[in-house]
């Protein structure tokens, strides 16, 4: 029996959400198993000899393409975010932001804070570094602790979904073959609006479910005046922490930007731009900046520099497994003819692929809870339905609907759900109506963004 291209699409797409959701397998596998299917039950109804055989050594094949793609990106900005913790960078930044702005407005340090440090570091890791300052804040105060909560968490999710190296949108960018300095300043542009609107919402769940500080596992109330307590003459300097994070956006940002004026700028000067411009040269600059201040802090020598570099690689070998797996499996929904289908179904009536790219990550990230997996299964699909044609709009709106798609509805089968409930000092049904409630409504501000200006600047918006 032969299957169409859009079964074999609802068939795999079911397997990701069942293989994850219900077997519990690992992202990884469940993504590498469905590239498979797709193939397998592709040529299911061809002939020739050793059909099943190849079609399982080109899954390979892409699945080594896109680990070439993005491996190194990912492993590179796993080193700087460990870097800039355990060196007290991050906690440098965190400080003279709440310096800056005042303690009145340390929701919105919060927010800042969160929305920078989630440019590098994942996360889970953003919300464990940023939650005691949130604790003792609270505990100084006497209040505002779920605004706090909350504050870090808007700021974080936003550019985890929408800002590269972050691995989903550095995925999303590299199939939606989107510049990469466009997609930083454009995600970080584009998430202002959904963040402060976060932040307000924050404010008005602070208002109507007060929370107070409580006791977490591995962090008791004694132990927040020793973080709060810390001396600032102990970590680096301002500027040196926050370069490995601001210097590689603006490289990046910088060579990206060239392209339009590359006519009056000597050749020479050109290449030079290019080279200090590519990802992976601007995040290793950043990296050896970290890891210099890590150095100087920790008081270490070369060999102890590189026996630190091990933790942070062994949590990015697993984020480039799904990330390759999720590349391997877009190349496989590509080559069964995905895209020629929905376009014959839709015949001459205009699809809005903005709005589809949104539903689609939604649905996925709702079925079984990982953003990435989302993300990345997303923007294959989608790639596959638009084919040569393209979107009718600039890519980077269906960039943004994608990350904010992939935010919606976080909940007991999303690790993120588990993180702020156990590290954040929350009760389940508290989790549901704070953070599940937050992120949805980002979410929603995302998406009419991207329909909104989509609709008025089809091509480009800045």
């Amino acid at each position: 029996m032969v299957l169409g291209p859009l079964t074999v699409l609802f068939l795999s797409v079911v397997f990701i959400i069942a293989a994850i959701a219900w077997l519990r397998l690992h992202a990884f596998f469940a993504l590498i198993f469905a590239a498979m299917l797709v193939g397998l039950l592709t040529v299911a109804g061809q002939t020739g000899d050793g059909r099943f055989i190849k079609t399982i050594e080109s899954v390979m094949v892409e699945f080594g393409k896109s680990a070439g793609t993005i491996g190194f990106t990912i492993a590179i900005a796993s080193v700087i975010g460990v870097a800039l913790m355990e060196s007290g960078a991050a906690d440098k930044i965190i400080r003279r932001f709440i310096a800056v702005l005042g303690e009145k407005r340390a929701a919105l340090a919060l927010l800042a804070c969160g929305f920078v440090l989630a440019i590098p570091v994942f996360f889970d890791t953003v919300f464990f570094l940023l939650v005691p300052l949130a604790r003792a804040l609270s505990l100084r105060t006497g209040k505002n602790y779920m605004l706090y909560v909350l504050a870090i968490c808007a700021g974080g999710v936003i550019t985890h979904s929408t800002v590269p190296p972050t691995p989903g949108p550095l995925v999303v960018a590299e199939t939606l073959k989107l510049d990469l300095g466009l997609t930083i300043v454009g995600g970080i542009i584009f998430g202002l609006i959904p963040a402060l609107v976060g932040l307000w919402f924050a404010r008005w769940i602070n208002a109507r479910l007060p929370v107070p500080v409580r006791e977490t596992s591995g962090s008791t109330l004694a132990s927040l005046q020793e973080v709060s307590s810390r001396r600032e003459e102990d970590l680096p300097g301002f500027w040196v922490s926050i370069a490995p994070v601001l210097l590689p956006v603006v490289l990046i940002s910088v060579a990206s930007t060239m392209g339009t004026m590359r006519s009056a700028i000597a050749p020479g000067v050109a290449q030079t731009i290019d080279f200090f411009g590519n990802k992976n040269i601007a995040l290793l600059i950043g990296a050896v900046i970290a890891l210099a201040v890590y150095a100087r802090q920790k008081k270490i020598g070369i060999r102890q520099l590189g026996d630190g570099l091990g933790p942070p690689l062994e949590v990015a070998g697993v984020i480039i497994l799904i990330t390759a797996a999720g590349g391997a499996y877009g190349a496989m929904i590509r080559n069964a003819g995905v895209g020629d289908s929905v376009r014959a179904l839709a015949g001459d009536n205009a699809v809005n692929y903005v709005l589809l790219a949104w539903v689609l990550a939604a649905v996925i990230r709702v079925a079984q809870g990982s953003a990435t997996v989302a993300m990345i299964t997303s923007a294959s699909i989608m790639l596959s339905i638009a084919g040569p044609a393209g979107f009718g709009v600039h890519p980077i709106y269906v960039f943004f609907a994608i990350g904010y798609g992939a935010t919606v509805l976080s909940w007991m089968n999303d690790s993120g759900f588990w993180v702020i409930s156990r590290l954040g000092g929350l009760t389940e049904g508290e989790t549901l109506r704070s953070w599940t409630v937050l992120l949805t409504v980002i979410s929603i501000v995302g998406l009419i963004q991207a329909l909104i200006f989509a609709a008025l600047w089809p091509n480009l918006w800045f």
